[in-house]
């Protein structure tokens, strides 16, 4: 057997001022070598395929993998070179048996709604219909026709925040490995749910959900279920929740699980959690006794495109004379630069925040000590390390800001702690993250409360300024299904 793979990913909000172009590719990963080490998260399915692959001693021929931080849409340019060089790769490589992609699933370039699946269909047409051809993605997903028409299989992270990328990496091996060796037939098909909402597997009642959609896998026919959360914030014509099922040549199972798996969904909505606005979040943080308490700044996600420099919150705080304050980070590399070549110890007047539009509110002009300076910081989603570039460490009257100079979202205590700040000594730690942070901070949250915050990506699903699909979802009408 021949196995042929890649890795192309980018999230992309399509109402973020920020393009996504080589240098949001470069930055992060770009390299035909991911799979030997070293490379971090983003490379983290390729691994396992090599890893799978060479002990059944097959061929392996390994391309491109590239990832970009989530921003607006690709450059045509950047995405059409950055496609035909790993199809060129697939015509050298030809033939092959399996081919096996990591991608984000909501990608959109100029001209290209659905990168997704313009890459599986011009993957098709040079491998045939009797090579497999398997798509591991993010559920924050789009999920088209081109890229179940074309797939073999389509596996999406079951956890948000998203926790078992290696997991999915295997599964998916080991369906397209069966297949190809004509031990399964592998058969997939999706349901529409009509809702538009975000799912926080560790909560109720979506970690049941989770559960029981794993419970299914391997019995009765059934060899892999999914949901498609969808991701709000991609003006796609299938922007959505969706349900998907694999089955062993049963089309029909299939598709009567993913319906079934959907009306659960369906029926469950009101019950899905709710995100405090801003004030009524600070208010109750306030009011607790507790510490620290960790709020998240949903809406600046740099994680869902956001440009991870507003200032909503931080006027917020300032405005409420709120001390024992961390919040970051904040993605500032040019007061970054200042803050360094001045020094620890330094005062200093700074401009911190709205520059990169609306969405990053006023900027907020403060008289900051300087802190504490980290070089090529890391943090941890999980096992996987994650650098934040050069940051900072600015204090004023009791608030911590920590700005750096690589756009990411806060995941773990570690963004705070590398530069020094004492997290137990804080009655409020802020996060610029919507989800991914939960895993490193709950541990030490004396409560966490998502702020349904103004910016970039904020969660009101009702009123998405979407133009290239319908209105008819949920909560925008009260039955879709009427």
């Amino acid at each position: 057997m021949k196995l042929f793979m890649a890795s192309l990913a980018t999230e992309t909000n399509s109402f973020s001022p920020i393009p996504t172009g080589w240098s949001g590719f470069r930055e992060h990963l770009h390299t035909k070598e991911a799979s030997r080490g070293g490379a971090g998260l983003y490379a983290a399915a390729v691994t396992v395929w090599r890893q799978r692959a060479e002990a059944l001693e097959w061929e392996v021929v390994e391309s491109l993998s590239t990832y970009a931080q989530p921003a607006g849409p690709t450059v045509r340019h950047v995405y059409e070179d950055m496609r035909d060089d790993i199809l060129n790769d697939l015509k050298a490589a030809m033939p092959v048996d399996v081919v096996l992609l990591s991608m984000h699933g909501a990608m959109i370039a100029q001209g290209y709604d659905d990168c997704e699946g313009d890459m599986l269909g011009r993957v098709r047409a040079i491998v045939g219909r009797d090579a497999k051809v398997g798509l591991e993605i993010d559920p924050h997903c789009h999920l088209t026709d081109a890229m179940m028409e074309n797939a073999t299989a389509i596996i999406c992270y079951k956890e948000y925040p998203h926790i078992d990328v290696t997991e999915r990496a295997e599964e998916l091996f080991t369906i397209c490995a069966d297949a190809a060796a004509g031990k399964t037939d592998p058969v997939m098909r999706d349901h529409d749910c009509r809702m538009m909402a975000m799912y926080h597997t560790p909560f109720e009642p979506m970690r049941g959900y989770v559960d029981r959609m794993s419970a299914m896998e391997g019995k009765d026919g059934v060899l892999s279920v999914s949901l498609a959360h969808g991701f709000p914030w991609g003006d796609s014509p299938r922007c959505g929740t969706r349900t998907l099922v694999i089955t062993d040549g049963d089309a029909a199972l299939a598709a009567d699980r993913a319906k079934a798996l959907g009306q659960e969904l369906w029926d469950m909505r009101d019950d899905l959690r709710r995100f405090p606005a801003m004030d009524e979040g600070l208010d109750r943080a306030v009011a607790s006794d507790a510490a620290p308490i960790v709020l998240a700044d949903f809406a600046d996600n740099a994680g869902g495109g956001a440009p991870s420099d507003s200032t909503f919150v931080l006027k917020a705080v300032l405005d409420r004379g709120l001390r024992d304050v961390a919040i970051g980070t904040f993605w500032d590399p040019v007061l970054v630069g200042m803050c360094i070549d001045a020094g620890v110890g330094a005062v200093m007047d700074v401009r911190v925040g709205g520059k990169i539009g609306p969405m990053s509110g006023d900027p907020v002009d403060l008289t900051v000590t300087v802190r504490g300076i980290v070089h090529d910081a890391l943090q941890h989603l999980g096992k996987a390390a994650m650098n934040m570039g050069d940051c900072v460490w600015l204090e004023t009257e009791g608030v911590h800001l920590v700005l750096n100079t690589r756009r990411t979202q806060t995941f773990h205590p570690e963004a705070f702690e590398n530069l020094g700040i004492d997290l137990s000594a804080m009655k409020y730690v802020i996060v610029k993250s919507s989800q991914h942070f939960y895993d490193g901070f709950a541990p030490i949250a004396a409560e966490v409360i998502h702020l349904g915050t103004p910016g970039a990506i904020t969660p009101d699903f009702a009123n998405l300024p979407l133009t290239r699909r319908d209105g008819n979802y949920w909560p925008r009408v009260d039955n879709p299904f009427a």
